[in-house]
């Protein structure tokens, strides 16, 4: 199976690259148009501000890329963000696989703290992403803007107010947690992601 990850200007690859690692997969990382489209899954994992990764992208033609993308597809923290339709964050327009906007976190006591980091349980969960994986399974969150709920959503979360933990649409899924820092669950569902490509 040839997995590859989008190499752009975002971080966590390594993370990824160590948990794919442990279940005996060998990632390519690369921004090649040929390696990306002959790849049997993709991974779109990203940290960083969305405004300038959006504009590293576009430079770069790899929007229109990961749109074009046929295969399977899982975007993970910005990179779910990123396939939303906008975000708040630099107020800029997104990838628009997911047609929902993201928004901000808005604490509304003090003991509500932005970002939203640390572990917090799953519910709602829907597709075979969530093979074996309990409700109220715990994963791991490091977030300051969130999806609302919407048609696409596969998974949800509470932090100030529920939020679409996972996506999914066609041939693109997407959380907005790190499954390659959330143990045992995390790895489950990485798994259960490259099973879905085989």
């Amino acid at each position: 199976m040839e997995v590859a990850i989008v190499k752009y200007n975002a971080g966590n690859l390594f993370s990824v690259v160590h948990a794919l690692n442990r279940l005996g997969v060998e990632p390519v990382i690369t921004d090649d148009a040929e390696l990306l489209q002959k790849a049997d899954c993709i991974l779109f994992p990203g940290q960083g501000h969305a405004r300038t990764t959006m504009t590293y992208l576009k430079e770069h033609r790899l929007d229109e890329m990961i749109r074009s993308f046929k295969q399977p597809v899982l975007g993970i923290c910005v990179g779910q963000q990123l396939m939303c339709r906008h975000s708040e964050e630099g107020d800029v327009d997104c990838l628009g696989i997911f047609d929902v906007d993201v928004k901000r976190f808005i604490p509304e006591v003090k003991e509500e703290k932005v970002p939203h980091m640390g572990w917090n349980a799953l519910t709602d969960l829907q597709t075979p992403l969530f093979k074996d994986i309990k409700e109220h399974d715990y994963v791991y969150f490091v977030h300051s803007f969130y999806v609302p709920t919407c048609s696409s959503t596969i998974a949800t979360s509470n932090y100030i107010h529920p939020f679409s933990a996972a996506l999914h649409k066609d041939n693109f899924w997407a959380t907005q947690f790190h499954p390659e820092k959330s143990g045992t669950v995390g790895e489950t569902i990485i798994k259960n992601f490259l099973d879905m490509s085989k």
